[in-house]
């Protein structure tokens, strides 16, 4: 199928991603062989269950619940079939995060009418729960998000700071809170974080984290050279590009040996010959890539199922 033939089967008022990126996607996904992937900025359960049925073999089981996101962008996952477990997904698009921007507090100081007592997630924290038998005792916890943008068009949150903090707060919450009811189940944490969240150089909005619960980089843990980490390549003038990791995956210390120190890895994108693709210098060249950003890709050893 040539691309505008592609292009013309969707009735969406949004273009369908690029054949050849869809197609790069899914060999990515198929190299790493990953028994469940998540996945960021999906255009929605439909096109999630159509990537997977046209690419990737309808080897795996698609689920996402639609987001708070005005720009139809929400967060899912792909999970391998035939496993031996159950899954289930919750969301936590409704929970307030006990925010309002400081335009909004004033108003509400002086008396003015407000609409909302407080801001929700700009997508959603979701929780996926993998378990055998009883749905109330998970072997493993995954809450995926996708934190505030950097993008202001109201001007009201210079870099979406403020926003993304109480974002982040609320899913530390969310955290402890599942900590506090299933002790001995492992919890991951990861996303699209937006920003720098590791424990050098932390952005302010991400300090609770390491403040206040016990979550460890999957990176650090591992002890993967910074350059390694990078995720995520800001194209600049003059052919050169600035790497950052603003995406990560975090599990709690406790459960730090059941990560496969060996696996934790960018992946990289490969061409057509399996070679990996030099990382991009020019926008056409970053414009190339299936995705933006690039992949973290880790195993789990030895998980008590």
């Amino acid at each position: 199928m040539e691309e505008i033939q592609w292009q013309k089967l969707s009735t969406s008022i949004y273009e369908n991603k690029p054949l050849f990126k869809l197609q790069h996607l899914a060999r990515t996904i198929q190299d790493t062989n990953s028994d469940i992937v998540m996945l960021c900025e999906v255009g929605g359960l439909e096109s999630l269950k159509n990537f997977n049925t046209m690419f990737l073999n309808n080897e795996y089981s698609p689920i996402l619940i639609e987001g708070n996101s005005d720009r139809n962008i929400d967060v899912g996952f792909l999970i391998k079939k035939n496993q031996s477990f159950y899954f289930d997904l919750l969301t936590h698009k409704n929970r307030d995060l006990n925010f309002l921007y400081p335009h909004e507090i004033a108003s509400k100081n002086n008396n003015y009418p407000l609409k909302i007592t407080s801001h929700k997630f700009s997508r959603d924290c979701a929780e996926l729960r993998l378990f055998t038998r009883e749905i109330d005792k998970p072997f493993l916890i995954v809450l995926l998000t996708h934190l505030k943008s950097p993008l202001d068009p109201e001007r009201i949150d210079p870099n979406g700071t403020e926003r993304r903090a109480a974002e982040l707060k609320t899913c530390v919450e969310i955290f402890t809170e599942l900590k506090s009811q299933f002790k001995d189940t492992p919890i991951l944490f990861a996303g699209d974080f937006n920003g720098t969240a590791s424990s050098v150089n932390t952005d302010p909005e991400f300090l609770p984290l390491h403040q206040t619960t016990s979550l460890k980089d999957i990176f650090e843990i591992a002890n993967v050279n910074s350059e390694n980490r990078y995720t995520f390549y800001q194209v600049r003038s003059g052919l050169r590009s600035d790497g950052r990791q603003i995406d990560y995956c975090f599990i709690d210390d406790n459960f730090k040996h059941l990560l496969n120190l060996q696996s934790v890895a960018v992946c990289d994108f490969k061409d057509e010959f399996g070679s990996p693709i030099k990382k991009p210098e020019t926008l056409e060249q970053k414009m190339a890539l299936p995705s933006d950003h690039y992949p973290i890709v880790f195993a789990l050893d030895n998980v008590k199922i």
